[in-house]
């Protein structure tokens, strides 16, 4: 199994002193039965005390604050992850009853942010490309892949293009964009066809392949299959994602899965420089950086307890404050 050594920074450089910055990381990888995270080194210049806690989609998120003036803000993140190979769907089952089975998980819980789409200008005329697309024979994991391969034939992949705030009119419009935008269509074009889809943020490993999307942080989409569970789909290389995709974190679009980000006090202008590497030999994972002291993430601590099955959203916190005050 493919044991895989990647280096994340991400950098915040100041034009003049911020303080009371307060920011949030999900740079903690999955662990299942897919991904073994080996080891984990994290560093935060300044050396801040990190608070994790388990987000309502199930992500690991890492909270800190530095409160002291400062210029520049170093976020360097080194994991050693093993990963393991999927088993594909054997789509065995027929189409009818396949479909059916998705109609009825528009009402479970776990499933209504995966099927819910915000409304877009494009919507409609994105929905009606997407039924065009799929025959009444197909399943829905054949659709999944036709879908994968339509935005990676008909959307262009252009670093620099869009930002992490573009929308998905504004990426409809342009025909192109990277890892992301490709994601969010991707997503989309699934939900709006009623097969459950959801955000994925990670990284892609096989550098000497060269496939699109390394050297940052990459996004793809999972669809959710009868009788089969979540499936990897990467249409910035129309390709299933699986031993070769890392993954950090999933939710419904990017704003649930930012690898960092954060508030503060201060000057307006900044830079951010993110750099990502995969390495495969323990001398990849070697840095020359003397300020560098690494502070292993303690895996073994337990996640903070959850009452309940799944961690509560902001409606519920909002009914729970709500209730707190009418009792006081």
């Amino acid at each position: 199994m493919p044991i895989f050594k990647i280096k994340h920074i991400t950098n915040y450089k100041y034009e003049s002193p911020v303080r009371d910055s307060a920011n949030q990381i999900i740079l903690f990888p999955i662990k299942d039965d897919l991904q073994k995270v080996i080891k984990h080194d994290l560093n935060i210049s300044g050396s801040p005390e990190i608070e994790i806690f388990i987000d309502y989609y199930g992500n690991e998120v890492g909270t800190f604050t530095q409160n002291e003036p400062h210029t520049q803000l170093k976020i360097f993140s080194k994991v050693c992850v093993e990963t393991f190979p999927k088993i594909l769907p054997q789509d065995d089952i027929f189409s009818g009853a396949q479909w059916n089975s998705l109609s009825r998980l528009k009402y479970e819980v776990p499933y209504i942010d995966y099927l819910r789409q915000e409304s877009f200008e494009g919507i409609l005329q994105l929905k009606e490309t997407a039924l065009g697309i799929k025959t009444d024979e197909d399943t829905p994991y054949q659709t999944a892949i036709k879908y994968c391969a339509y935005v990676f034939n008909n959307y262009e992949y252009i670093k620099g293009v869009t930002a992490v705030d573009t929308t998905i009119d504004e990426i409809l419009k342009l025909k192109a964009g990277v890892c992301q935008d490709f994601a969010h269509i991707l997503t989309a074009m699934l939900r709006l066809t009623g097969i459950p889809a959801r955000y994925v943020s990670g990284y892609i490993c096989p550098n000497r392949d060269g496939m699109r999307g390394e050297g940052a942080t990459h996004a793809w989409a999972e669809a959710y299959l009868p009788e089969y569970g979540w499936l990897g789909l990467d249409p910035t290389n129309n390709c299933i994602a699986n031993e070769n995709h890392v993954r950090l974190a999933v939710g419904r679009n990017f704003a649930d899965c930012s690898p960092v980000k954060g508030v503060y006090k201060g000057g307006f202008e900044q830079i951010m420089e993110v750099n990502v590497s995969v390495g495969y030999n323990d001398d990849d994972f070697n840095d020359n950086e003397t300020y560098f002291q690494p502070k292993e993430v303690n895996y073994s601590k337990p996640a903070p307890a959850i009452t309940t099955s799944r961690a509560k959203n902001s409606y519920q916190q909002y009914i729970e404050a709500m209730q707190q005050q009418q009792q006081q």
